[in-house]
């Protein structure tokens, strides 16, 4: 593997990682509805992006067409807002792991579009990853629907359903951001990141009406104190530095490997559970993170190979 390949994925590891915080976070602050949890997150997302783009706002504003416009505006929406609320929500009803390998499916449907790239690496190259990923997520789905779990068969259904929405929005997200960047190439990554925070702060104060409406839920100072500390943390960690790290990242790898990369973020997300909840994983979860494991170092044993040894076995 070259330097930058190397380097893409020494990115997508770091942003995995934090990335994985994200699934943690509604279980701290499980007294919050999701979207209380997806308000705060992308209101203090939204605040740092501004503070941190002001220097090159006026460079910037040149930049910003209709078009462009448009595009942040959905990739905030469908990437951050709806993602997340969609994501607390199977935390909160389906746990964790089931949550965290749900959405590992990302790799499947991104790598399916990806190989359809000039130059893409061919999907029959992929198919030992691509059954791999499936492999461990029959692994994770039984465990979750079929196995007996801590709460109601009903809520752990309506927690899948969300996690397959969040994996759908993440899916749009991924393809669409990947497809600006590489439209972008002279705006800096971490420019394009806060310009999306920006959105998504904007559109977060949007919701905030609905969140009053909803009702704000009773909580004490401490309560209130911790939903800030985790959403700021969140914010910071997650939105901030690891975006900043995806964005690298997607500049570097092809985007059939940009799609494998999202499994350090469910590799990372499994251990945090674990550790939340004090507890070794069960068989079955132990056979889907394996499973995941070997689906990245298989996608990555696929992309060191010469360019004419993949072409020939085309």
């Amino acid at each position: 593997m070259d330097g930058g390949r190397l380097a893409g994925v020494l990115f997508g590891m770091g942003a995995g990682a934090l990335w994985g915080l994200v699934f943690l976070a509604p279980e701290v602050i499980r007294g919050f509805s999701p979207l209380e949890q997806a308000v705060g997150r992308y209101l203090a997302y939204g605040a740092m992006s501004a503070l941190l783009v002001a220097p090159r706002w006026r460079s910037l504003m040149g930049l910003m067409t209709p078009r462009i416009l448009w595009a942040l505006a959905w990739l905030a929406l469908t990437g951050n807002l709806f993602y997340y609320v969609l994501l607390a929500s199977a935390v909160q009803m389906g746990g964790i792991a089931m949550t965290s390998l749900v959405v590992g499916f990302l790799p499947v449907a991104v790598t399916i579009i990806g190989s359809r790239e000039a130059g893409a690496v061919p999907l029959r190259q992929l198919a030992p990853s691509l059954l791999l990923c499936i492999a461990g997520a029959l692994c994770i789905g039984w465990q979750a629907i079929v196995m007996p779990g801590t709460g109601p068969v009903a809520a752990r259904l309506i927690g899948f359903f969300c996690a397959i929405g969040a994996l759908i929005s993440w899916t749009a997200f991924a393809i669409g951001n990947n497809h600006w960047l590489r439209r972008l190439g002279d705006m800096p990554a971490q420019d394009w990141n806060f310009l999306i925070g920006l959105a998504t702060g904007v559109q977060a104060l949007l919701f905030l009406p609905v969140v009053f409406l909803l009702g704000m839920g009773q909580h004490d100072a401490g309560a209130w104190g911790q939903f800030a500390m985790v959403t700021i943390a969140v914010a910071l960690l997650a939105s901030i530095v690891g975006n900043m790290l995806w964005n690298r990242m997607s500049r570097l790898l092809p985007l059939t490997m940009v799609g494998q990369m999202i499994l350090f973020e469910t590799g990372f997300a499994l251990i945090y559970g674990f550790l939340w909840e004090q507890r070794l994983p069960t068989l079955l979860e132990s056979a889907a993170f394996a499973l995941v494991v070997a689906s990245v170092i298989s996608c990555i044993a696929v992309h060191r190979r010469p360019a004419a040894d993949v072409t020939a076995t085309i």
